[in-house]
């Protein structure tokens, strides 16, 4: 009689921010997709975002007390020492109830402790690098990584050339389905088909630089003859809502959160965005004019890394974030009218994409797995 296989078990790990989140999501569907009957268990930090967007998108989570380190020393990093180890050894009772078959980690405050119990308890470990260049946790957890899935070429140079496997960073599966289907976008964004749009991305929880360029040139972009989505990001909603409330303006629309980027990407003539290699992936995956602005608070400054990566190939333009709240908005109000230079910075982007990121990454999982 022929035996049924046993079901693979996945743990995937990441997030505190979309960058992580959205990845693992895209991971998890995809091996869904080639495995249906895959046991798939997410493992995130108490509090953070990933929380509550996990089960929203139809999978399990488990919550790890663990808080990134302060840069510069702080009393604050005893707690989070405490909080580091206590989430070790959840982790390790996680394994052993759960019995994963392959660990993947995305990013983020959780995956640094469930990789190290899995690369300790010789459970194969997968990395999901998004940076041009990475953070000092996946270069330590990256010794015991069966595989290394990166979004760069030239990563050896941080990471055993031998684990490393080209398969671009994962995207959210609806950006590109209604890409073509700008009435609809136009419809349900309430905007003028006439008119051209700038869609200003802060990221899932903000980006203060960008968020204070826009607050301070709301009037003048009132005169402008062109639209504005402006997402802001929860953190700073209240304050950009009290300034838009001022000023007005009828060719604005301010949101904290978009649920439908499809339809927002779709109506977009022009981004302003953060440098996180996610929403690089995106961009690229949809072909669309950005203006980066990297942020400055990240390790190792890897968002300006990201971005040079297109800056050097005439696949975007770049402001300093000590320059943007001056001149981002300036730049953006000329950029917008150059059809031209649109078109150019379009073509170049698009040649980053890779398609079926996901895809590939749910594939490496499975072979893992089955090995």
């Amino acid at each position: 009689m022929k035996q049924n296989r046993p079901r693979k078990k996945v743990i995937i790990s990441g997030g505190g921010t979309g960058g992580h989140i959205f990845p693992a999501i895209s991971i998890a569907r995809a091996l869904k997709k080639a495995d249906p009957g895959a046991q798939i268990l997410f493992v995130g930090a108490e509090g953070k975002m990933e929380m509550e967007k996990v089960p929203k998108a139809g999978f399990e989570i488990i919550g790890l007390p663990v808080r990134g380190f302060q840069r510069k020393f702080n009393i604050k990093n005893l707690k989070i020492a405490g909080g580091l180890l206590s989430s070790i050894k959840k982790a390790n009772q996680l394994l052993r109830k759960f019995r994963p078959d392959v660990v993947v980690g995305t990013g983020g405050y959780a995956s640094g402790p469930v990789l190290f119990a899995a690369g300790r308890k010789k459970i194969p470990t997968l990395i999901q690098e998004q940076n041009s260049y990475p953070g000092i946790t996946n270069k330590i957890l990256a010794g015991k990584a069966a595989k290394i899935c990166v979004a760069y070429y030239g990563m050896e140079k941080y990471f055993p050339a031998d684990k490393i496997v080209f398969t671009g960073n994962p995207v959210r599966n609806d950006l590109g389905d209604n890409l073509e289907n700008r009435g609809l976008a136009i419809r349900h964004c309430r905007l003028d088909d006439s008119k051209k749009t700038l869609l200003v991305l802060g990221g899932s929880l903000g980006a203060r630089t960008i968020n204070r360029a826009v607050t301070g040139a709301l009037k003048e972009l009132a005169k402008l003859d062109f639209q504005v989505i402006w997402q802001c990001g929860q953190f700073y909603f209240e304050t950009a809502k009290s300034s838009f409330e001022k000023a007005g303006p009828a060719n604005i629309i301010l949101r904290d959160f978009i649920m439908r980027m499809d339809l927002a990407y779709a109506v977009a003539d022009l981004v302003i965005s953060r440098a996180g290699a996610s929403t690089i992936s995106e961009l690229s995956l949809i072909a669309k004019p950005v203006i980066l602005v990297p942020s400055p608070n990240v390790a190792e400054d890897h968002q300006t890394k990201n971005a040079m990566a297109l800056v050097e190939n005439n696949a975007a333009k770049l402001v300093e974030d000590n320059k943007a709240e001056k001149i981002l908005i300036p730049v953006a109000s000329a950029l917008i009218n150059r059809e031209n230079e649109l078109q150019f910075l379009s073509e170049n982007i698009k040649k980053f994409a890779v398609n079926d990121s996901a895809d590939r990454i749910a594939d490496m999982i499975i072979k893992l797995a089955e090995e």
